[in-house]
C-alpha cells in the first residue's frame, strides 16, 4: 500500500464523520451553540473543509473549490473571501448560518473530490517538497496533508460531540 492510498482512506473517513455528523440535522440544531462562546455544528464543519480547501489548493496550486465552484455566494456569509475561521470570535461563529446540512456536505463533497484528484496523482518523491517554508523546520507536502487530517477529524469529532449534546438535551 502507498502512502497516498492511506491519505485516500483516511481522508474518506473525515467525509463518513461529516455526514454523520450533519445527516438529518434541520437549521436550528445545525446553527445552535451549547453555550454563547462554543461553535455549532455549521461553523464546525464550514470550519473544518474551508481549512482542507484553503491548505490542499494551496499546496497543490490550485484554485479553492470556496471560489472556483461558487460556495463562497451560496454561503452568503459576509465574511472576508479568503477566511477560513481561523481565530474566529464568538460574533464570527454566529455568522456563519446554514439553512440545511446538504449546503455543508455538498462544499464538504466538493473539496473532498478536489483533494483526493490532487492526492491519486502524487507520487513517493511528492511527499517531500516544501510547500511553507515559514515555519521550523520547512513544511512538507506530507506533513501538511497529515496536519489537515488531524484537524479536519478533530473538528468532525467535536461536531459530533455537539450533535450528542443537543439531541441528549432534546430527550
Amino acid at each position: 500500500m502507498y502512502a497516498k492510498d492511506i491519505l485516500i482512506d483516511a481522508y474518506g473517513r473525515i467525509r463518513e464523520e461529516v455526514h454523520a455528523a450533519v445527516d438529518g440535522l434541520g437549521p436550528d440544531e445545525l446553527n445552535a451553540r451549547p453555550v454563547e462562546d462554543a461553535n455549532s455544528i455549521a461553523w464546525l464543519v464550514w470550519h473544518l473543509t474551508r481549512v482542507q480547501d484553503d491548505h490542499v489548493a494551496d499546496a497543490a496550486s490550485l484554485e479553492q473549490v470556496w471560489l472556483s465552484q461558487g460556495w463562497e455566494k451560496r454561503f452568503g456569509l459576509g465574511l472576508p473571501r479568503q477566511d477560513t475561521g481561523y481565530g474566529h470570535s464568538p460574533r464570527q461563529i454566529a455568522r456563519v448560518q446554514v439553512e440545511s446540512g446538504d449546503l455543508l456536505t455538498g462544499y464538504y463533497d466538493a473539496v473532498h473530490e478536489q483533494t483526493l484528484g490532487f492526492v491519486r496523482g502524487l507520487t513517493a518523491k511528492d511527499f517531500e517538497r516544501i510547500v511553507d517554508e515559514r515555519w521550523d523546520p520547512p513544511v512538507s507536502l506530507g506533513v501538511r496533508l497529515v496536519s489537515v487530517l488531524s484537524d479536519d477529524l478533530q473538528h468532525a469529532g467535536q461536531a459530533a460531540y455537539v450533535r450528542g449534546l443537543l439531541q441528549s438535551a432534546a430527550s
